[in-house]
C-alpha cells in the first residue's frame, strides 16, 4: 500500500505546518490503527471509530478542552520549574547554611562526583539540572508502557499530576529537594505520553478535525511555556523562590482538577497491543532502524546546545545582560518566555517560506533541514559569544542582544526539532514505530547530561569561550549530517513501500 500522507503535507519537499509535524509524532503512538501480519507483511486495518458521546464544543469533542487545559497547566508546572531551578541552586540552595539541610545530599553529591570528580557549587548545580532534564525526557518511555499495560492512561495521567504537584510542594522546603526532583521526574514520566496519546483517540484517523485538534493542543502547550516564566520569575524576584515553585504546584493541581472533571468526555482506557500482531523486521527494516540509531549521536549534538539554554544560560543572563529598564529590573526567567515566544512567532513565516521554496522545487528535504537547523542554531550560540563586543563600561551587554539571539535560535530550532521527530515518526517501521520515537528522545536525554557536565566550564572560561564551544558542538552536528546526507537520504527518504510507516 502507498505510504500514508499526513493531511497537511506532501512526502517530498515537506510543506507541513510545524503543528502538523508534531501532531504526526503524537499520532505515531496512537493505537487507532491496528496492525496485522499477512503474507504481504504488516498492513493497516480499519481505523477504530472515534470515541463518541455526542458532546462536542465549538465543533470539537469536549475531551479536547480537558486534555488541552491539562497540558497547559503541565507546561506551566514544567517551564515554571525550568526557569527557576538553576538560579535557585546557585544563588541559595547549594550555598553554605542551606546545602546542609538537604536530606541525603551528601551521598547524592558523592555519587555524582565519583563520576565527574570534585565539582564547585555552580558546576554541581549545572550537572543536577542536566540530570533532571535528561530524566524528564527519558522516563516517559517507561511511563507510556505503564499507562498502556498496567494502570490505563487515565489513571496514569492522574497519578502523574499528583506526583508532580507533590514534587512542587516539596520544593518549598530545602530538606525535601531531592525528593522533589524524584517526584517531578516520575510524575512527568507517567503523565506526558499518556496524556498526549489520548488526543488521537477522540478522532478517527480520517476525521478532518484531527489536524485542528493538534494545533489547539500545541497552542496550549506553547502558551503554558510562554506564561510560566513570566509568573514564576516575578514571584521569585519579589516574594522568594518558594512562591514561584508553589505557583507551579498549584498550577499542576488545577490541571488535575480539570482533567478529572472531564471524565465522561475522555476516551476510555484500552490496552494497546491487544490489536497488534508483531512480526520480525525484514532486512531492509533492520537497516532503517540501525541508521536511525546511528543518527542519535548527531542529534545529541544539537540538544547539548539547546539544553544549555535552559541551564547555564540563565546564569549568563544574570551575570552579563543589562536587565534594567529605567528603574525596573526584568526578572532573569523572563528570557525563557522570550525563547518560547520566538518559536511561536516564527512558525507561520517559516511555513510560508517553505511553501514558497516548495513551489519552486527548492525546499530542502528533511535530512538537509536537520543540518540547516544545526548550523543556524550554532550561529545563534556564536551570537551570544559575541556579546562581549558590545558590552558597556561595566561589562553589561544590552538586553536587545539577548532578544536577537532568541529569534535567531528559534529559526534553527524550527528547522531541527519538529522535523527530527517527524522523520523518526514517518520512517520507522510500523511495528516498532512508537519504540523508535522513544529512542529519539534518548538524544535529548544524552544532550542534557552532557550539557550539565559542560556547564561546569562556565566559571572557568570566559563567556565567549564557553559559548563558542557550544556553537562548535552544534555546528559539528550540522556538518556531520551534511557529510552523511546521501546515505541518510537513501535509507530514510522516501519511505520504502515495503515498510508500513505510521
Amino acid at each position: 500500500m502507498p505510504w500514508p500522507l499526513h493531511p497537511a503535507r506532501e512526502v517530498h519537499g515537506e510543506t507541513a505546518d510545524v503543528v502538523g509535524i508534531l501532531g504526526s509524532a503524537l499520532e505515531s503512538v496512537d493505537p487507532g490503527v491496528g496492525l496485522v501480519a499477512t503474507d504481504a507483511g504488516v498492513v493497516a486495518v480499519a481505523a477504530r471509530a472515534r470515541f463518541a458521546n455526542g458532546r462536542d464544543f465549538l465543533g470539537q469533542p469536549r475531551g479536547l478542552f480537558f486534555i488541552g487545559c491539562t497540558e497547559f497547566w503541565e507546561r506551566i508546572s514544567f517551564h515554571g520549574m525550568l526557569a527557576l531551578l538553576i538560579l535557585y541552586m546557585v544563588d541559595q540552595l547549594l550555598l553554605p547554611g542551606h546545602v546542609e539541610n538537604i536530606v541525603g545530599f551528601k551521598g547524592f553529591r558523592a555519587a555524582i562526583e565519583a563520576v565527574t570528580g570534585p565539582l564547585s557549587s555552580q558546576a554541581l548545580a549545572s550537572q543536577i539540572f542536566g540530570l533532571y532534564i535528561g530524566f524528564v525526557y527519558l522516563v516517559p518511555v517507561f511511563g507510556g508502557l505503564l499507562g498502556d499495560r498496567v494502570l490505563g492512561r487515565r489513571r496514569a495521567v492522574a497519578l502523574g499530576a499528583l506526583l508532580m504537584t507533590a514534587g512542587h510542594f516539596c520544593m518549598a522546603f530545602e530538606a525535601s529537594f531531592l525528593a522533589a526532583l524524584l517526584l517531578l521526574i516520575a510524575g512527568a514520566g507517567v503523565l506526558r505520553g499518556n496524556l498526549a496519546s489520548q488526543l488521537g483517540d477522540l478522532y478517527s484517523t480520517d476525521d478532518r478535525r484531527r489536524e485542528t485538534a493538534f494545533q489547539i493542543y500545541y497552542g496550549a502547550l506553547n502558551t503554558g511555556a510562554f506564561i510560566a516564566p513570566l509568573i514564576t520569575g516575578v514571584l521569585a524576584q519579589s516574594r522568594g523562590w518558594h512562591y514561584g515553585f508553589g505557583f507551579a504546584g498549584f498550577g499542576m493541581l488545577a490541571g488535575l482538577v480539570l482533567y478529572l472533571s472531564g471524565g465522561r468526555d475522555l476516551p476510555p482506557d484500552a490496552v494497546r497491543g491487544a490489536s497488534v500482531v508483531r512480526r520480525k523486521l525484514s532486512a531492509k527494516e533492520r537497516r532503517v532502524v540501525l541508521v536511525m540509531v546511528l543518527m542519535l549521536p548527531l542529534l545529541t549534538l544539537f540538544w547539548v546546545a539547546q539544553t544549555q539554554i535552559w541551564n547555564t544560560y540563565n546564569l549568563w543572563v544574570r551575570d552579563n545582560v543589562d536587565l534594567a529598564i529605567g528603574s525596573w529590573k526584568m526578572p532573569v526567567p523572563w528570557l525563557q518566555s522570550v525563547d518560547a515566544l520566538g518559536v511561536v512567532v516564527l512558525v507561520l513565516p517559516m511555513l510560508r517560506f517553505w511553501r514558497w521554496q516548495a513551489a519552486r522545487s527548492s525546499e530542502p528535504d528533511d535530512v538537509r533541514k536537520l543540518a540547516i537547523g544545526c548550523l543556524l542554531f550554532s550561529v545563534g550560540i556564536a551570537w551570544l559569544a559575541g556579546g562581549q563586543l558590545v558590552a558597556d563600561a561595566t561589562g553589561k551587554i544590552p538586553l536587545v542582544w539577548a532578544l536577537v539571539y532568541h529569534f535567531l535560535s528559534a529559526v534553527g530550532y524550527l528547522y531541527f526539532a519538529p522535523v527530527a521527530v517527524a522523520l523518526f515518526s514517518r520512517t520507522a517501521p510500523a511495528s516498532v514505530n512508537a519504540m523508535m520515537i522513544g529512542i529519539f528522545y534518548l538524544s535529548i536525554f544524552a544532550g542534557s547530561i552532557i550539557s550539565g557536565r559542560l556547564g561546569g566550564l562556565y566559571e572557568r572560561l570566559s563567556s565567549a569561550q564557553f559559548w563558542l564551544i557550544h556553537a562548535a558542538i552544534v555546528a559539528a552536528g550540522g556538518i556531520l549530517i551534511l557529510l552523511f546526507t546521501s546515505r541518510l537520504r537513501r535509507e530514510l527518504m522516501p519511505c520504502p513501500a515495503e515498510i508500513g510507516c505510521a
